[in-house]
């Protein structure tokens, strides 16, 4: 099932049986965590969960309300319960915010108990993508460019530690996901 072309629905049924655990999306902000995820949750007829979004949802907040008012070092710890806590919940895809997987112990958890994805690309794509969007705290305080160069270079040992590396670049979503179902396949 390692080979290049699309899985099958019988082989990605298949693949789905055997994962016995979360498959976790971790990357930077703009690589397609959520969008990817979703498709990749449908495709292996399981759940999806996005932990800004279920932050959100928790604290009636967005993050960049709770940025604001709190800072980031608030933020992640919320996040980290979150993530635990959906970790124990959900056994389907869940999709990070760009800086839980740089978290010791928030990476450890999910690490030891999902299958961590990281999904990578360049930073042309990724200035294009975090542009359609101001809900992104990180990026008010300069030049996008340069805050997502440095991000990737600080972030880019963490997310080296996650089992799975596949690079989405300006791929669709659906040849993203393929890509993710092979690299999952090879690795169980």
């Amino acid at each position: 099932m390692t080979h290049a072309t699309s899985l099958t629905s019988a082989e990605i049924g298949g693949l789905a049986r055997r994962i016995d655990r979360p498959v976790v999306l971790v990357g930077l902000m703009g690589v397609g965590k959520s969008t990817v995820g979703r498709r990749l949750a449908a495709m292996l007829d399981s759940d999806f969960i996005d932990v800004d979004e279920e932050i959100e949802r928790a604290a009636d907040r967005s993050v960049a309300e709770i940025f604001e008012a709190h800072g980031e070092a608030y933020f992640r710890a919320g996040e980290r319960r979150v993530i635990a806590r959906l970790m124990e919940e959900r056994h389907g895809v869940i999709a990070t915010g760009g800086g839980a997987f740089v978290d010791d112990e928030t990476r450890a958890l999910i690490i030891d108990r999902g299958i961590a994805v990281w999904l990578d690309c360049d930073i042309d794509t990724l200035v294009e993508r975090t542009a359609r969007r101001d809900s992104r705290p990180l990026l008010r305080t300069g030049d996008p460019r340069t805050i997502l160069t440095e991000l990737k270079d600080r972030r880019g040992a963490a997310y080296a530690e996650a089992q799975i590396h596949v690079v989405t670049d300006d791929a669709p979503h659906a040849e993203t996901a393929q890509r993710i179902l092979r690299a999952i396949d090879a690795w169980l």
